[in-house]
C-alpha cells in the first residue's frame, strides 16, 4: 500500500507500529529502501532490536559483537578499537579512502515512547548505580543507516573503487569514545580517509536534511565545582563559612559572564544544572557542589570564558574567605567544523539525491559532538549533517516537538532509514567516484 508522508503522521499509529509495514512516497519520489525491499526488511528489523538493547557509553558489548557480526559477513575486515568501538574497512581496487562514522551509545534514560518495541533495558552506571537505558539520541538509527551503506556498497562493488572505513563509534555521550579510539591507535592501524562523513537523527521534518558549512556545533566544557566552607549549626552561621550562599554567589555571578565579558556577536551559553548540599534544614553543610557546562562556537571566547570562570569561582571563594574550590573537568567536546568547500559538494549530491526543498543550509548549533577529532587528528575534512525524524504535522503543531535526549523521542521508521541510508551511500559513492566524473 502507497501512502504519502502526510498520511503517516498519526503520532500514536507511530508509537504502535513504528510505520515498519508501508511503503513511502517522499513528495514525488518512493522513498529509497523501498527500491532494496529485501534490506529494508532486515534493516527494520535490525533497527528495532537496536532500539529494544541499548546499552551506556562504552559498555556497548552487545552492539559490538552484533555490529562485528553484520560487517564481518559483508566481506569487511573487522578489528576492535577503543575497547567497544569497531572498525570495518573495504578494499575495492586503486581510488580514494573515504570514511564514515557512525556513534553506538545510548542514555540513562526510561523510555516513555509508547512504541511496541520500547526499551526496557537497564545498565550500570560508572558510581554503580541501576539505570534505565534508552536509545534518547537516535544512535539506533545511525548504526542501521551506516550498514544499510556499507550493505549496498558490497552490492555496487563493480560502481566504484577505493577503500571504505567505516567507524562505529562508542561513547559519545560522554565524549570518551572518538579520543579512546585515537588512543587505541585508530589512525595507526586502519586507512588512512582523504575525507570523514557522519550524520544525525533529530527532531526535524523526516524525509529532510540540514547541514551547516563552517562551524557545525560547538566546543563544550562541562565542569563539577566543590566549593568549601565551614559547616555549623544553622542557628550560628558567623562561626561557619557557608559553601550554599559562596556557591549561589558563584553561580549568580557566573550567569553574568555571557551577557557582560562576550561580545553580543559571538555565541556563547554557560548552563549550571546541578547544585547540592546539606542534608538538614538546620544544619550548614561543610561543602557544596555544582556543575556547570559551557558551549560556544570561537576557540578565543573559550579560552576567555574558562579563565573567566576560575576567576570568578576562586575570587568568590576568596571574598568569602573559604578555602580554594576544587574543579573537576568532566569532559570536552571539541568544535566540530565542516570544510566548506566538501560541504558544498555534500550538498549538491543530497539534493540531486533528495530535492532541493528537502536538503537546507542551516547555521551552526550549540549542541555538541566529538565526531570532529577524527578527521581533525588527520587534518582532513569531516562533513556532518542532521537528517529529520519527526511527522511534518508533529513539527508545525503547538506540541512541543520530542527532542533527543527526551524519554518521548521517537523517529519514525521510515522515511528515516531509507534518508540516513540513501545520504551514507550516496556521499560516499559520489566520493569515490570523484575523479573519474572530472
Amino acid at each position: 500500500m502507497l501512502q504519502k508522508t502526510s498520511d503517516l503522521q498519526d503520532i500514536s499509529a507511530i508509537k504502535r507500529h513504528g510505520n515498519t509495514t508501508t511503503t513511502t512516497i517522499i513528495g514525488d519520489m518512493v522513498a529509497f529502501l523501498d527500491t532494496y525491499p529485501e534490506l529494508r526488511s532486515s534493516l527494520h528489523e535490525l533497527y528495532v532490536h537496536l532500539h529494544q538493547h541499548p546499552e551506556l557509553s562504552m559498555q556497548e558489548h552487545e552492539t559490538a559483537a552484533l555490529i562485528e557480526e553484520r560487517m564481518t559477513g559483508l566481506g569487511y575486515e573487522v578489528f576492535r578499537c577503543g575497547g567497544t568501538g569497531v572498525v570495518a574497512v573495504l578494499k575495492n581496487g586503486d581510488g580514494p579512502v573515504v570514511g564514515f562514522r557512525a556513534d553506538t551509545d545510548g542514555l540513562p534514560l526510561l523510555e516513555d515512547t509508547g512504541l511496541t518495541y520500547a526499551s526496557s533495558a537497564r545498565g550500570t552506571m560508572p558510581d554503580g548505580a541501576d539505570v534505565p537505558v534508552m536509545h534518547a539520541c537516535g544512535h539506533d538509527t545511525h548504526i542501521t543507516a551506516a550498514i544499510g551503506a556499507a550493505t549496498l556498497l558490497v552490492q555496487d562493488q563493480e560502481a566504484w573503487a577505493g577503500t571504505v572505513v567505516f567507524i562505529f563509534q562508542p561513547g559519545e555521550e560522554t565524549a570518551d569514545g572518538a579520543v579512546g579510539m585515537l588512543a587505541d591507535g585508530l589512525w595507526d592501524r586502519a586507512p588512512h580517509p582523504e575525507v570523514i562523513y557522519g550524520q544525525h537523527v533529530w527532531p526535524g521534518v523526516a524525509g529532510t536534511i540540514d547541514i551547516s558549512s563552517g562551524p557545525a556545533m560547538s566546543y563544550s566544557d562541562a565542569w563539577k565545582v566543590t566549593v568549601k566552607g565551614r559547616g555549623g549549626h544553622g542557628s550560628q552561621p558567623e562561626n561557619t563559612i557557608d559553601p550554599v550562599v559562596l556557591a549561589a554567589h558563584m553561580v549568580v555571578r557566573i550567569q553574568s559572564l555571557i551577557s557582560r565579558e562576550v561580545p553580543a556577536q559571538k555565541a556563547a551559553v554557560i548552563t549550571i544544572a546541578t547544585f547540592h548540599a546539606g542534608l538538614k534544614e538546620n544544619i550548614i553543610p561543610p561543602i557544596a557542589e555544582f556543575t556547570l557546562n559551557m558551549r560556544n562556537l570561537d576557540a578565543k571566547v573559550r579560552e576567555q570564558l574558562l579563565t573567566a570562570l576560575r576567576r570568578v569561582i576562586n575570587g568568590e571563594a576568596m571574598a568569602s574567605g573559604a578555602p580554594e574550590p576544587e574543579i573537576e573537568e568532566i569532559y570536552t567536546f571539541p568544535l566540530l567544523t565542516n570544510d566548506p568547500r566538501e560541504t558544498a559538494r555534500v550538498i549538491d549530491v543530497l539534493r540531486d539525491a533528495l530535492g532541493e526543498d528537502n536538503v537546507l543550509h542551516k547555521p551552526a548549533v550549540m549542541g555538541s559532538e566529538d565526531f570532529g577529532a577524527l578527521p581533525d587528528a588527520l587534518g582532513v575534512p569531516g562533513v556532518y549533517w542532521f537528517f529529520g525524524g519527526m511527522p511534518q504535522d508533529l513539527v508545525d503543531s503547538d506540541e512541543p516537538t520530542p527532542t533527543n535526549h527526551s524519554p518521548h523521542f521517537a523517529p519514525m521508521i521510515e522515511p528515516t532509514l531509507s534518508v540516513g541510508t540513501q545520504a551514507a551511500y550516496q556521499t560516499l559513492m559520489t566520493r569515490f567516484n570523484l575523479d573519474r566524473s572530472r
